[in-house]
């Protein structure tokens, strides 16, 4: 994804373009601490992502997306939580509250990353197709020092292990330091469900159900008493 960062502070625009560049699926292409130049290159150029300071002398962030016919895709960043109710109101992706921590930032950006087909600021489905992955929507997410791609298509279960989250394909098993909400959070709603308090399954991947435990990929799964009712009335059994 394109980006590009507006920001009046040295010290947050330099923060943010370390971490655009230590993210695999991220490209620099701009930097500004003007609006006003920012603007004339949001014009011009293609940009897929926008990091946008809020609070900004003569230009506020928010100011400067109601300039812009078609805005690209748009994560906040600001020290005042205070904004953060007004910024949702120009579809943000996400609200950055400084200082911001890597973790957060891939969270954030991980949203943008699932928005992105369809939405880029030059294009609508009317003149181009969409240009999803074929083999499905997918997200980054940290394993040990790698950023590792995940077609969400390929997941069958997500586990709980600790600290961690094991997100299990049909070929490998991936751990990140995510929480369970984490998790959820970077899945297409409807397409996944959770049975138990440390596993969530994918639906069009369970190969059998059985009041206590589902079936898919060859593993059996519990299903937790607490989330049974919500389970079957889920699949319509």
């Amino acid at each position: 994804m394109k980006c590009v960062v507006i920001d009046d502070e040295p010290f947050a625009l330099d923060l943010i373009k370390d971490y655009i560049l230590r993210t695999p699926f991220l490209e620099l292409t701009a930097e500004f601490n003007n609006p006003f130049k920012a603007l004339d290159f949001i014009n011009r150029e293609e940009v897929d992502l926008l990091f946008l300071d809020i609070n900004m002398p003569e230009l506020s962030g928010i100011q400067l997306i109601k300039t812009l016919h078609n805005p690209p895709l748009v994560i906040f960043t600001t020290a005042y939580s205070e904004f953060a109710v007004e910024s949702y109101n120009y579809s943000a992706v996400d609200y950055l509250l400084k200082p911001i921590p890597y973790e957060r930032f891939l969270k954030a950006v991980n949203k943008a990353s699932a928005l992105k087909p369809g939405s880029l600021a030059r294009e609508t489905s009317a003149e181009m197709p969409e240009k999803e992955d074929k083999k499905g929507h997918s997200f980054f997410i940290k394993s040990g020092h790698q950023q590792v791609k995940i077609f969400v298509d390929e997941i069958l279960y997500i586990e709980a292990a600790g600290n961690y989250m094991s997100i299990v394909t049909a070929g490998k098993k991936i751990m990140s330091l995510l929480s369970m909400k984490e998790a959820i959070e970077l899945l297409p709603e409807g397409r996944f469900v959770r049975i138990h308090k440390s596993f969530v399954v994918a639906i069009d991947k369970i190969e059998a159900i059985d009041r206590h435990e589902v079936t898919l990929g060859g593993k059996k799964i519990p299903i937790g008493v607490t989330y049974r009712e919500h389970f079957f009335k889920f699949v319509k059994l």
